[in-house]
C-alpha cells in the first residue's frame, strides 16, 4: 500500500506595508464619516503599499519571515503556491518572482487564483502535494496589493481593501499544526457580483474599459452580504460533521477579514460568541488571500493557541468561492 503522509503548518509570516490608510484620510477624499465606515464594516484603518511597490515585494518579505521561522533554506523548498488577485503581471506568475528573489532555484512554481478563498485552496493544494509524498517542502503565499485595483472614488468599495502577504511552511507532519482536513467550494454562476471586469481575453484593455473605470474591484454589497453570512453558517457546519467533529470542539475561528458585520452574523446564528472567532479587519481591512495567514501568524506571535487546540479556518470570495480547513495546533 502506498504511504500516505500527513502535513503540518512548519512556519508562519507575514508583512504588512509601513503605510496607514485611516478613515480619517478617507473622508478627506470622500464624502463619508468614520462612523459611517466603522458600522458598515468594522474598519479604523488599512494598510497601503507605496506607488513603486508590487504584490511579489510584501510576498518575499513573507516568506522570508515564514522560512526563518520553519527554520527552513530557500534550496529545501519544493514547489510555491501564491494566490492572488493582484498578481505582479498575467505572466510570469508572482510565485516565479518569489523564486527568483528568495533563491528558491530548486522549487516549482505557481499562482493560483480564488479570490479572499485563495489560501485556502493554496493550503490544500500543498497539503495534497505533501500527503502524496512527491513533495516535501511547500511554500504557501497569500499576497495582495489590492489599493493598485481599488477605485478611490467609488465609496462603496474603497473603504473596504488593504494591501499585505501571508506565507506558510506546509512539510511532512512533525506533530504541531497538523492539516486535518480542508474542503473546497465554488458557484459560477454567482461571478457577476463581485469581479474586475476587464483587462483578460473577454475586455481586453482599450481606452473604453479604461475610461469606464472598468479595471477596477465591482461588488454588489447586498447580494455578497446575504450569500457570505449563510455559505459562512453552512460550510462550518458541513466541515465539523464531515470530520466527525462538534462546534463546541473548536477552540477559535479564523474568519476572512471581509466585513465585521459577516463575521457577526455568522457568529450569532451559530449561536457562538464572537469571542470565539479572531478579528483584525479594524487594523488592515480587506486583504483578501493574505487575510488568513496574516491572522495566522499574529496569533502564533500572540501565544493564543495551546498545542492540540482545534482551529478552523474559513473563507468566502469572489468566484464565487469559499473554503475551510481545519488545523490542530
Amino acid at each position: 500500500m502506498e504511504k500516505r503522509y500527513k502535513a503540518s503548518i512548519t512556519g508562519i509570516g507575514s508583512f504588512l506595508p509601513k503605510k496607514i490608510l485611516t478613515n480619517a484620510d478617507l473622508v478627506k477624499m470622500l464624502d463619508t464619516t468614520d462612523e459611517w465606515i466603522t458600522k458598515r464594516t468594522g474598519i479604523k484603518e488599512r494598510r497601503i503599499v507605496d506607488n513603486g511597490a508590487a504584490t511579489s515585494d510584501l510576498a518575499i518579505e513573507a516568506s522570508l519571515r515564514a522560512l526563518d521561522d520553519a527554520k527552513v533554506l530557500p534550496s529545501e523548498v519544493d514547489l510555491i503556491i501564491t494566490s492572488t488577485i493582484t498578481p505582479d503581471c498575467l505572466f510570469p506568475s508572482t510565485s516565479c518572482f518569489i523564486q527568483e528573489k528568495i533563491g528558491a532555484n530548486n522549487a516549482g512554481a505557481f499562482d493560483i487564483l480564488a479570490a479572499c478563498a485563495g489560501f485556502i485552496y493554496a493550503l490544500s493544494i500543498a497539503k495534497n502535494f505533501i500527503i502524496s509524498g512527491s513533495t516535501k517542502t511547500v511554500l504557501v503565499v497569500g499576497a495582495e496589493c489590492l489599493s493598485k485595483i481599488t477605485d478611490y472614488t467609488d465609496r462603496s468599495t474603497c473603504i473596504l481593501f488593504g494591501d499585505g502577504a501571508g506565507a506558510a511552511i506546509v512539510q511532512r507532519s512533525n506533530g504541531k499544526r497538523e492539516i486535518i482536513t480542508t474542503h473546497l467550494f465554488a458557484d459560477g454562476r454567482q461571478a457577476d457580483i463581485l469581479t474586475l471586469p476587464a483587462g483578460g481575453s473577454k475586455l481586453p484593455t482599450s481606452h473604453e474599459t479604461v475610461d469606464s473605470r472598468s479595471h477596477y474591484i465591482q461588488l454588489k454589497g447586498k447580494e455578497v452580504f446575504k450569500i457570505a453570512v449563510n455559505n459562512m453558517i453552512d460550510v462550518i457546519i458541513k466541515t465539523v460533521s464531515k470530520n466527525n467533529m462538534k462546534i463546541e470542539d473548536i477552540d477559535l475561528i479564523v474568519p476572512h477579514q471581509s466585513n465585521i458585520r459577516i463575521i457577526e452574523a455568522a457568529m450569532e446564528k451559530l449561536n457562538l460568541p464572537k469571542e470565539k472567532a479572531f478579528i483584525n479587519i479594524d487594523r488592515y481591512g480587506n486583504t483578501s488571500s493574505a487575510s488568513i495567514p496574516i491572522a495566522i501568524d499574529e496569533i502564533e506571535k500572540a501565544k493564543m493557541l495551546k498545542p492540540g487546540n482545534m482551529v478552523l479556518l474559513v473563507a468566502f470570495g469572489g468566484g464565487l468561492t469559499w473554503s475551510s480547513s481545519i488545523i490542530k495546533w
